[in-house]
């Protein structure tokens, strides 16, 4: 039986989860936001950025204002929530990154999950100048990667891929070694970027379940472990 979501990415009792990256950061915060709710936990979910608004809106319940009051009464009849205050017939948006951190000091929820990211459905993402929007209350940051991005072209495989060149001294037509994509994770201006100083940081490496995909992801695993700035390392089958 593989391991509760929350039990490998170490969550405490509760946490200010922000979802990084790419490769599956929405199917992941909300499978775990389905195990949380599944096991009596009370849990809001929203973004800083934008996300399928029929990802959100196919949640038990959906707040729609950022009023601390609306949301304290939607998540007290509810375990699973989703908060959504703007956004168009295909995405959804949440509040700004601030109004986050007092939701999370003023909402009795035990987590707050938060896509935080967007990447285009690509696998590798090396951030803008305005990116990732990390509320500064955070306490957990999970920065996802694809493991299909290993041995794919940067411009196949990267969102804003001029970006993950730099960050890799290749250029955007080269394909990426295992090597590249740590530098990438682990770079200040890359997975690094915007993560308050004292969030925890987990990366999630996603697209797994094969025999191939999972020798590359031990292998990106071996070099991520080291850095004093991540504090595990977990796979995604799928």
């Amino acid at each position: 039986m593989t391991d509760p979501v929350a039990r490998r990415l170490g969550l405490g009792t509760r946490e200010l989860v922000a979802f990084t990256g790419a490769g599956g950061k929405s199917t992941l915060m909300l499978r775990l936001g389905d195990e949380l709710a599944g096991s009596g936990r009370r849990v809001l979910i929203t973004t800083t950025t934008k996300m399928g608004r029929d990802q959100i809106e196919e949640l038990p319940a959906v707040c729609r204002s950022h009023e601390p009051s609306a949301v304290r009464a939607a998540t007290a009849s509810h375990l699973l929530v989703g908060l959504v205050t703007g956004g168009d017939d295909h995405k959804a948006t949440g509040p700004p990154p601030g109004v986050v951190d007092e939701l999370f000091a003023s909402v009795p929820v035990d987590y707050l999950l938060v896509e935080a990211d967007g990447a285009r459905g690509l696998s590798l993402k090396a951030p803008g100048f305005h990116e990732p929007v990390i509320p500064a209350k955070t306490t957990t940051v999970v920065v996802l990667m694809g493991v299909d991005a290993v041995g794919g072209r940067i411009v196949d495989v990267a969102h804003r891929p001029a970006q993950a060149a730099a960050l890799t001294g290749l250029g955007i037509g080269d394909r990426l070694g295992v090597e590249h994509c740590v530098a990438v994770l682990t770079h200040e201006h890359g997975g690094l970027q915007g993560v308050p100083e004292k969030a925890r940081v987990v990366v999630a490496l996603t697209k797994t379940g094969t025999p191939d995909t999972d020798d590359v992801a031990a292998r990106l695993a071996d070099l991520l472990r080291p850095h004093r700035r991540i504090s595990r390392v977990v796979t995604v089958p799928g």
